[in-house]
């Protein structure tokens, strides 16, 4: 074939895939879509999921179905979604888990680095550092003079071995050179009556579920572990504003696509996304559970992802938890 003939037929070729991707974006989404959870039902990933979802299937016309998979801490959600196919009918919610696995765990059957498509940040959860009423500690330099007076004495709470709860305090005591003991529960529900009852001394907690604890003074506040103060708990300074400007560790939420899932769906989950977090019925229902809607960019939430991955490398690494 003559080589005029070779080049015309490429440029056909990507013609044709051209106007096949363009039709696609115009018609998508054409089917129901499959937004999967995960974990079980009940906690904020589930209230965030069916919220969102009921707000999508409302804007483009098609249901969007939450699907709870829990499993593997939450890794097998996140494997049916990098192995589906790339069209924009099967995304995932994802916690910081998709960050902390790396570091987490030696083997996964999906790379969460080259496998999954992020789409946009969704919102966030505050987290509160909180105390036994029986530490005399009343702000956070209060409680880094004791636990360096006294190395190993404190001990702190968490809902297992490599949650936001476990690992916030690992990145309090590699920042301020101190040390206390892990107490891991199974869950941070039991990790908060363990707080309450005395049998642990520290805890970082959700602030929706710390709030009443705090206000019924079964237990103290010291900062909020975020970059603004908590409505639920106003007068509680930020540890930025305790002196403490990175210990911020929130339990945030993000939709993620399958790897090779066109730009241009994408781009128009983004949107539709973004259009319904700022959403005022929304933004009041989710508000109402504790959970901050953010939004954003694709290209933003990447950036988020990979940032939060090397920083939670790091602490993973200096506390020295090994990958399961």
């Amino acid at each position: 074939m003559p080589c005029w003939r070779r080049i015309g037929l490429v440029l056909s070729l990507l013609i044709v895939a051209s106007a096949s991707g363009s039709a696609l974006a115009q018609t998508y989404p054409a089917k129901p879509i499959r937004l999967i959870l995960p974990f079980p039902p009940g906690g904020p990933s589930d209230i965030l999921g069916r919220a969102l979802a009921q707000k999508l299937t409302e804007q483009v016309g098609q249901t969007v179905i939450t699907d709870n998979r829990a499993g593997a801490g939450g890794n097998l959600g996140l494997e049916l979604t990098a192995k589906a196919p790339p069209d924009g009918y099967t995304l995932v919610l994802s916690s910081p888990l998709i960050s902390l696995s790396p570091s987490l765990y030696s083997k996964l059957n999906y790379d969460p680095q080259k496998d999954l498509a992020p789409v946009s940040l969704v919102a966030l959860i505050q987290n509160v550092l909180l105390v036994h009423p029986s530490v005399p500690a009343k702000n956070l330099k209060d409680l880094v003079q004791i636990a360096r007076a006294s190395p190993g004495k404190l001990n702190y709470g968490s809902g297992g071995v490599g949650t936001t709860t476990h690992l916030a305090p690992e990145l309090f005591m590699s920042m301020t050179k101190t040390k206390m003991v892990h107490v891991p529960y199974k869950g941070s529900g039991l990790a908060l009556l363990g707080l309450i009852s005395g049998q642990v001394d520290v805890l970082v907690m959700a602030v929706p579920a710390a709030a009443a604890q705090v206000e019924a003074g079964k237990a103290r506040a010291l900062a909020i572990v975020s970059e603004k103060r908590a409505t639920p708990l106003p007068k509680v300074p930020t540890a930025k504003e305790a002196g403490f400007d990175n210990f911020v560790v929130d339990i945030w939420y993000g939709i993620l696509a399958p790897a090779g899932t066109p730009q241009n769906i994408v781009s128009r989950l983004n949107t539709e996304i973004n259009k319904a977090l700022a959403s005022p019925d929304l933004r009041d229902k989710l508000l109402a559970a504790g959970i901050q809607p953010t939004g954003g960019t694709s290209e933003q939430f990447l950036s988020f992802i990979r940032s939060e991955t090397v920083r939670f490398a790091k602490v993973i690494k200096d506390a020295g938890i090994k990958p399961e």
